[in-house]
């Protein structure tokens, strides 16, 4: 039988068949696997209102490639650490006893051990942080090791592409790895400059690869800067000239960046390290990498890594573990408030046994659409004793949690969809109660420049208002 002449002839039927089996294919595979049952229904929707455009677009978005992902990467899931140390930093324990429970929880989600004798510094702005990263890249005597959503090309990303070049003109081996999708917020983007420079430079899941596609909405969202193994940076802050108010930018951010020194940077380094065997093939071993740490300080941590792979959703639970262990206070900054009914109902709770928990977020994002989503939900916050805070402009993007005035989570996440199921992120957990001071008065300094936020207030939105923010927030499980 000729199939090429039956082909002409029966066209439409055969697009129609190709059309109800792409969406049974594709509505099955969303009903066995997507564990969020809002986003399941949603991408059924997508599915059958849209044919064949609806299949294509779950098959590049919303397919749980979270396996897929964790054996590309070489991770496999490990047994908790057996070391059971569980020393909360300082000698003065009065207050943070219960805290014990929330290092042993994390250290069974994580499967990383705490690491004592370590040293975190607070930097604000690009003011504070860009001139000691550019210092430590122009101090480097072996390796330097550079991760980031967005690097821009502009002039803070040229002063540090030039401070790359003068490293590898030094004899310092050099891997800067970019987000393929952070890349391109400027136009040339860096790379030009850093291959100038010889700079060996990769770009995470590539977007223009048919291989890399299917991952198009698998981002790598985290920020960290390591030299010699010795001296790291890590936060949420991204390489451009916004960030440095006193240039007074045309588009300022205010965020919040941090020096780390001590044991802990060896699991920075390894993070850096599994991202970048991942995107290149190359492994990063030896003590240029991988130098001796001695102690710089007497503050414990731990890193935490989550992303779409064998480190799914570990930051969720341990956010979910932090508010469950609160006592006495629960501060949170973040650009992105979009949180899942369970850590609605853990910040709820939390309130509700008397906690004092405050939110602050900026009055004027720089994605409307997620700032409605998010205030359609303020009400259920604010309902039940939680207090929210808005950040006048410029647009503040720091990311922050301080529990009971000793436990710190610092790093690249947002409280959202996106940032604990989707990008891979990189945060920092600390306990010590001087980090968690110096913090709770840059937190103090932002409320007293804010507005508060009234249930009131909240409820009291115009109808259309509320109704465009609540078609927003339908789309949660997306943003």
């Amino acid at each position: 039988m000729n199939w090429l002449a039956w082909l002409p002839k029966y066209w439409p039927q055969w697009v129609a068949g190709l059309t109800l089996l792409s969406a049974l294919l594709a509505a099955a595979h969303a009903i066995l696997h997507k564990r969020d049952s809002r986003a399941a229904t949603l991408w059924l929707g997508f599915i059958w209102l849209l044919p064949l455009l609806g299949p294509i677009l779950y098959l590049a978005l919303g397919v749980n490639r979270i396996r897929r992902r964790a054996l590309a990467l070489g991770i496999q899931r490990a047994a908790p650490h057996p070391d059971s140390r569980e020393d909360l930093g300082e000698p003065e324990q009065a207050g943070a006893e219960h805290l014990r429970s929330l290092a042993r929880t994390v250290n069974r989600i994580t499967s990383r051990p705490l690491s004592t004798g370590n040293r975190v510094e607070v930097l604000v702005n690009g003011d504070e942080a860009f001139p000691p990263m550019l210092a430590a890249i122009d101090s480097a005597q072996f390796s330097v090791t550079l991760s980031t959503y967005i690097f821009d090309n502009d002039a803070a990303g040229r002063l540090f592409a030039s401070a790359l070049g003068r490293a590898v003109a030094r004899g310092v081996e050099v891997r800067v790895l970019i987000d393929a999708a952070g890349l391109h917020y400027t136009f040339p983007s860096i790379t030009r400059q850093l291959q100038r420079e010889g700079v060996t430079t990769a770009r995470f899941l590539p977007l223009l690869t048919a291989r890399r596609l299917l991952a198009l909405n698998l981002r790598n969202h985290r920020k960290l800067l390591v030299v010699d193994g010795l001296l790291a940076f890590t936060g949420g802050m991204n390489l451009r000239h916004g960030n440095v108010l006193a240039d007074a930018p045309r588009h300022p951010v205010r965020d919040l960046h941090f020096r780390v020194a001590g044991p802990v940077v060896a699991q920075l380094q390894q993070a850096f390290a599994q991202d970048w065997s991942f995107s290149t093939g190359e492994s990063l071993a030896g003590t240029r990498w991988f130098p001796v740490l001695p102690p710089a300080g007497n503050l414990t941590a731990r890193v935490i890594t989550d992303g779409p792979d064998a480190d799914f959703e570990k930051l969720r639970w341990t956010l979910l573990a932090a508010l469950a262990e609160a006592q006495t206070s629960v501060s949170i900054v973040t650009p992105y408030f979009v949180p899942d009914p369970a850590l609605l109902t853990a910040l709820n709770l939390a309130a509700l046994r008397g906690v004092q928990v405050e939110i602050l977020l900026p009055e004027k994002s720089n994605l409307s659409l997620v700032h409605w989503a998010s205030r359609a939900l303020w009400w259920q916050v604010l309902d039940h004793g939680c207090r929210i805070w808005l950040t006048p402009p410029p647009f503040d993007h720091s990311k922050l949690l301080i529990v009971d005035g000793h436990w710190v989570l610092l790093g690249s996440a947002n409280w959202d969809t996106r940032s604990l199921r989707l990008n891979f992120e990189l945060n920092v957990e600390c306990y010590g109660r001087d980090l968690a001071r110096s913090l709770g008065g840059i937190v103090s300094e932002k409320k007293r420049g804010a507005r508060e936020v009234t249930l009131a207030e909240a409820d009291g939105r115009p109808m259309p208002v509320r109704l465009r923010d609540g078609i927003a927030r339908l789309f949660s499980p997306f943003l």
